[in-house]
């Protein structure tokens, strides 16, 4: 079964379950005149109308790759889960006026065992699909269907306190209908917000995770004849899709030939192993040259000493112009980054005026 397959068989069970759920708690919410458990009813038909977007965005994400978006419409998805959380924010809006109404003009609230016994059932049967539903996101690498679960599952959590509240009922005559309501339109505009963050953090662009970085770079190293990898960028076209860049450092003694051999190597190795397009960037190292070397040395202790550097790379000594250029990667911390990078001139200056300097200032870009 391919992965839009599986998003979209989950979608159908999303759909099917929740509009039965939301019927059993519309039914039950009538007969016990109870705004929590209408509420949550409503929110059942919202899942519902998310499980249609999850498939129709799958659907979408799915379209070959064009003149116009050669990277393929991989990023729909990140619309599609977008357009969830905008759903759950509105139910949760909505639900929070209509608690507090009830707050200021309460009705009646009767419950029977029968009734309660319908909001445990439910309760048990958004957990086994927010289970279900999370499980197959995770395995799909789908946010929607990720968000889905975790909206499930934070339904069964809200269910139960409406059954608690019934619970308090019966034995004790209060009515803590509104005020759950109230907790309850809460929880779910908290769960819209933190969907809404994530998604936007994927249409803004995330920083390469960790692990993920680690594994490409020493990938990338095992390559024989690399030195090291540095500025590793990575950007997602969608959840399967990725493409970035690297800079690899290789000796000063390759020929263009070999340069060539080599680069293309390790964007095919990454390609196989990650599934990741990756083009290489050169820094040109020198291997032999004592003098060249221990110079190299001093210049990366001199950068380092200075607060926020985090790494010096790239550096290469130009003898016949005299030029020395290296890259600093600088901490987000530092605001004051062309002083910084005076700073370390000045200080090069100072100890080998013979030379000009060329300092690139990097950004932070993965561990």
């Amino acid at each position: 079964m391919t992965r839009s397959q599986i998003i979209v068989r989950t979608g159908v069970v999303g759909i099917l379950a929740n509009v039965l759920l939301a019927v059993f708690k519309v039914a039950v919410g009538w007969l016990s005149h109870s705004v929590a458990i209408l509420l949550d009813a409503i929110n059942n038909l919202s899942d519902a109308l998310s499980s249609v977007i999850t498939i129709v965005g799958a659907r979408l994400s799915e379209k070959p790759a064009d003149k116009e978006h050669p990277l393929g419409y991989g990023r729909v998805e990140y619309l599609s889960a977008m357009l969830i959380a905008g759903l759950v924010l509105f139910a949760g809006a909505s639900s929070l006026v209509e608690s507090v109404k009830k707050i200021i003009t309460p009705n009646q609230v009767s419950y029977s065992l029968p009734m309660l016994i319908v909001v445990a059932v439910a309760i048990a049967g958004k957990l086994l699909l927010g289970a279900y539903t999370k499980s197959k996101g995770k395995l799909t690498q789908s946010g929607a269907l990720i968000d889905s679960g975790s909206d499930a599952l934070f339904d069964a959590v809200v269910t139960g306190a409406t059954l608690l509240s019934a619970v308090a009922t019966l034995i004790w005559q209060i009515n803590l209908d509104g005020w759950l309501g109230v907790v309850i339109s809460l929880v779910i505009l908290k769960a819209g917000l933190g969907m809404l963050s994530d998604t936007l953090n994927d249409l803004l662009g995330k920083r390469v995770s960790p692990q993920l970085a680690e594994k490409i770079k020493a990938s990338v190293c095992a390559v024989p004849g690399v030195l090291g990898a540095y500025d590793l960028f990575l950007d997602s076209y969608g959840p399967q899709k990725q493409a970035g860049s690297v800079h690899i450092a290789l000796s000063n003694r390759l020929s263009a030939d070999e340069v060539s051999r080599l680069a293309r190597r390790v964007s095919a190795t990454i390609y196989q192993e990650y599934g990741i397009v990756l083009t290489c960037g050169i820094y040109a190292v020198e291997t032999k040259n004592k003098a060249v070397m221990a110079l190299r040395d001093e210049i990366t202790a001199v950068a380092m000493k200075y607060k926020g550097v985090l790494q010096v790379h790239g550096l290469y000594i130009d003898e016949p112009s005299k030029l020395i250029s290296f890259d600093v990667v600088r901490d987000f911390s530092v605001k004051d980054v062309d002083g910084l990078i005076s700073n370390i001139t000045a200080e090069l200056t100072r100890l080998h005026p013979e030379y000009h300097y060329h300092i690139q200032p990097d950004l932070d870009l993965s561990d």
